[in-house]
């Protein structure tokens, strides 16, 4: 769900703040009822015996084009509402800092399936995707997205048979390697009321739990039909690590992105495929507000990805040695800033105590196994 957005000019509004990461404190969280979790309505098994090869190559990006037209704004004041904070990634709780010049992708990425809800699930019409991060959190079962790639906002319901593939590829004819640490079916989905009830997309990001992964094994019989194997491969942070997350921190941060971007810009160009993972890197500043969608406070910068990276994470702090970084932001809308139907930016909601807060709540929710 990337969309089009035009202006003649963006001014930075850049807050000073400490650039060193501090250890995970934030200010007093608001209502616990501005959290909305909500248990996925398809169960584990079912999510992950319904993605199919056939059907995990056949789903394409959600893309509902927003046309947001905005000229002549400035940027936006995205001030903390508290002090800044920080969690360590996965792995990294007591690690000391070390270069190197290579970039590397991160194993925590990875795309995500889901299906449209109220639609005939077995129409391909209806099969989704996009794109997300492991996080870290105290069970190690916690998915980083954008909102809308939980949430449908039409129908107001969360997506079904809704599942995360991190390192997934799709190289090649071969089927192997393309789920190489297994797939994670949703337990709960976390988000902020914000979004849910107001579509308020200064609020789209979501925190995902999810259940152990499963490493299928296909084959058909036949008649062709599909059969699946599962094999229990534990945790997702267990396998992949998860990244750190951070809040209340600059609009102006050196990030990389990640993601599977596969839609086509508005001229039509089409140079992504979604089948393997891209990266963009850049220095973010405010973004100009659009009233349409409730836009006010986000962060973005230079990008070219387009629909299909939703939900891929800004990562700051990014190293390459360990692959992991701190969360600051989601991959939320594509932005047409010169108006040559070229997407030229990528921008994020800025994470502040209210991001923390639903972070807090999903990162301390225990989802488990549920038997395949």
């Amino acid at each position: 769900m990337f969309s089009r957005a035009r202006r003649l000019t963006v001014g930075v509004a850049a807050i000073g703040m400490a650039a060193g990461l501090i250890s995970a404190t934030a200010a007093e969280a608001a209502a616990p009822s501005d959290v909305v979790s909500k248990d996925a309505a398809t169960s584990a098994a079912s999510a992950i015996a319904f993605w199919t090869p056939d059907k995990l190559r056949a789903a394409t990006d959600i893309n509902d084009d927003l046309s947001m037209d905005v000229r002549g704004a400035k940027g936006t004041n995205s001030t903390p509402d508290g002090p800044p904070g920080s969690v360590p990634p996965i792995g990294q709780e007591k690690a000391k800092a070390t270069k190197t010049k290579q970039v590397n992708l991160p194993n925590t990425v990875g795309r995500i399936f889901f299906t449209l809800p109220g639609a005939n699930e077995n129409d391909s019409r209806s099969w989704k995707y996009c794109s997300g991060t492991s996080v870290q959190g105290k069970y190690r079962n916690l998915v980083a997205t954008s909102a809308h790639c939980v949430y449908d906002v039409k129908h107001n319901v969360f997506y079904d048979n809704w599942v995360f593939i991190p390192s997934y590829w799709d190289g090649n004819n071969k089927w192997d390697g393309k789920t190489p640490y297994g797939i994670y079916a949703a337990k709960t989905f976390n988000a902020h009321d914000d979004f849910v009830v107001k579509e308020d997309y200064d609020y789209d990001y979501s925190f995902v739990n999810v259940y152990n992964g499963f490493k299928p094994q296909w084959e058909k019989d036949s008649k062709g039909v599909w059969h699946v194997v599962k094999k229990n491969v534990g945790r997702l942070g267990d396998n992949v690590g998860g990244q750190g997350f951070t809040w209340n921190r600059s609009t102006k941060a050196t990030v990389f992105s990640f993601g599977y971007p596969a839609g086509e810009h508005p001229d039509g160009d089409k140079p992504f495929t979604g089948k393997t993972m891209k990266w963009c890197y850049g220095t973010t500043a405010a973004m100009p507000p659009a009233p349409k969608f409730r836009i006010e406070e986000h962060i973005g910068f230079k990008c070219s990805f387009t629909a299909g990276a939703s939900g891929g994470p800004f990562l700051y702090n990014y190293k390459n040695s360990s692959r992991t970084g701190y969360l600051i932001g989601v991959n939320s809308v594509a932005w047409d800033t010169d108006g040559n139907d070229r997407y030229d930016r990528i921008s994020s909601p800025y994470f502040n105590g209210d991001t923390y807060k639903v972070y807090k709540a999903a990162a301390n929710r225990w989802s488990g196994n549920q038997p395949g």
